[in-house]
């Protein structure tokens, strides 16, 4: 017998869409990574339903950790002041980690709910994770909670989203400057915001360039690995051991960089390998999952430098060193220098 298709969990567009049509839930759980579309969707909440001026007595924040449904309860049923709707949002309530006297509580809350008070249970910090055998929990915010998940969104989204934050600021970017953003900053809204604001302060031209994005951003791990390994790759350990001191001074635990280092090294086999086999970027592209051709193409340029033996020799040493930092006990400073050889043996490869 076929399995039954999951229904795909509602995302920050259909949930904005029904709030314009003027569906209003009374009761939502967020979640996800995109911290920033979470926010913008409790915003968008407080705007629709709490008039200006009356916030306090119609706009409840609470903290979930610690928080009793019998408190919730109370909060929820306040009758509004001078407006027709309350919000409250609870953030990182664990719903499913309630012992059997709350949970039995909260879903009598669920099924009789006031029409005139809408509830959010914010999943920030914690995980939100259903746990099937809680059957009647399951069950009840089946019937009465709309689950809304706010992933990362797609790179021609950002690239919109990018290009109306930079005119904000009284700036334009092109494709291939967001494209270079992204790679660096990553694909977090959430992350890109504050970058956005930082380069755009530090340019001094209208139009956005990758040497202004370079001068102020805060690359995000996978950057600097690359930067690092693509310096290895030309034989620059100098250069290499720059990047390496910066992420140790940032207190970045060797292991952690070493995995990164692997899997950027395995990127670059695979390059290496689309190379010879006469393949190009788009199928570096598909084959790991890249939402657009621009790291791949830095990947190409990178595998041009190196040959298949060289490659598949860096491979394998990162792998082995990577199971002697796991299995041998060995101080932090042993780790750092045992690191240190690796990538100068491979630049000394060269």
């Amino acid at each position: 017998m076929a399995k039954e298709k999951k229904e795909k969990t509602p995302g920050y567009e259909e949930f904005h869409d029904a709030l314009q049509s003027g569906a209003v839930g009374n009761v939502y759980i967020f979640h996800g990574e995109e911290t920033y579309l979470m926010q913008q969707a409790v915003a968008e909440l407080q705007a629709r339903l709490v008039p200006a001026g009356f916030e306090e007595f119609n706009y409840h924040r609470l903290p979930g950790k610690g928080l009793t449904v019998q408190d919730l309860t109370e909060t929820v049923e306040a009758m509004p002041m001078m407006a027709q709707h309350t919000l409250v949002v609870v953030t990182d309530m664990d719903l499913f980690r309630l012992d059997e006297g709350q949970r039995g509580l909260l879903i009598e809350l669920l099924g009789d709910f006031p029409e005139y008070c809408t509830l959010v249970f914010v999943y920030d910090v914690l995980a939100y994770k259903r746990d099937g055998k809680m059957k009647k929990l399951c069950a009840a915010i089946g019937d009465h909670v709309q689950e809304v998940e706010f992933c990362q969104q797609e790179r021609e989204q950002l690239l919109r989203w990018m290009k109306r934050r930079f005119a904000a600021e009284g700036h334009d970017i092109d494709i291939a400057a967001a494209d270079h953003l992204l790679f660096t900053c990553g694909t977090l809204m959430t992350d890109l915001v504050p970058e956005i604001g930082k380069i755009a302060a530090y340019a001094k031209s209208q139009r956005i360039t990758i040497a202004d994005i370079n001068a102020v951003a805060d690359p995000i791990l996978d950057a600097q690995v690359f930067d690092m390994t693509n310096s290895i790759t030309a034989g620059k350990y100098d250069d290499a051991a720059r990047v390496l001191g910066e992420l140790l001074r940032m207190q970045t635990e060797p292991i952690v960089i070493l995995a990164a280092v692997g899997k950027e090294l395995r990127r670059l086999y695979t390059a290496r390998m689309a190379l010879d086999g006469g393949k190009d970027r788009l199928w570096l592209k598909q084959l790991w999952g890249m939402s657009s051709d621009y790291p791949a193409r830095l990947l190409m340029q990178a595998a041009k430098k190196v040959d298949h033996d060289w490659c598949q020799t860096a491979v394998l040493r990162c792998q082995r060193l990577d199971r002697r930092m796991k299995s041998v006990s060995m101080p932090d400073k042993q780790k750092e220098d045992e690191l240190k050889l690796f990538l100068m043996e491979l630049a000394g490869r060269r």
